[in-house]
């Protein structure tokens, strides 16, 4: 007999499915659909597990993230609430709270504003006369 007479098929394509069918259909009789079903389940997680922590960080930041004046330059400056930031204009040591900015200082410290005074708005009081 010729060898050419015999046809080959490829199922190379074919053969990892089937293999895959049969490895399921094995568990699924001995008991063990639990096994892929579980599995199944992982993979979902897995999948959405980075969807929901993006969704949430996105939630968290919209709530937390303060963008507002700088007091000292009035450049404008952006933080998170409650923690400290720097402005890169001035230099100024900073902290978020409730949407505004406010100097950073150690405890004990008071915050004053300077306010500038015309001299010549300023009437001095008549001089004593001896």
């Amino acid at each position: 007999m010729n060898q050419n007479d015999f046809r080959q098929l490829n199922f190379s394509g074919l053969g990892c499915w089937l293999t895959l069918f049969a490895f399921v259909w094995l568990l699924g009789a001995l008991g063990l659909g639990w096994l892929i079903k579980s599995f199944l389940v992982l993979m979902v997680l897995l999948i959405l597990a980075p969807v929901v922590a993006f969704l949430g960080f996105r939630w968290w930041l919209r709530r937390n993230l303060v963008s507002a004046q700088c007091p000292v330059c009035q450049a404008e400056v952006s933080g998170i609430n409650g923690m400290q930031a720097t402005c890169l204009n001035c230099g100024t040591q900073l902290k978020a709270e409730n949407d505004t900015f406010k100097r950073a200082t150690s405890e004990g410290t008071i915050d004053i504003e300077a306010v500038e005074v015309n001299v010549e708005a300023v009437e001095l009081p008549p001089a004593e006369q001896d």
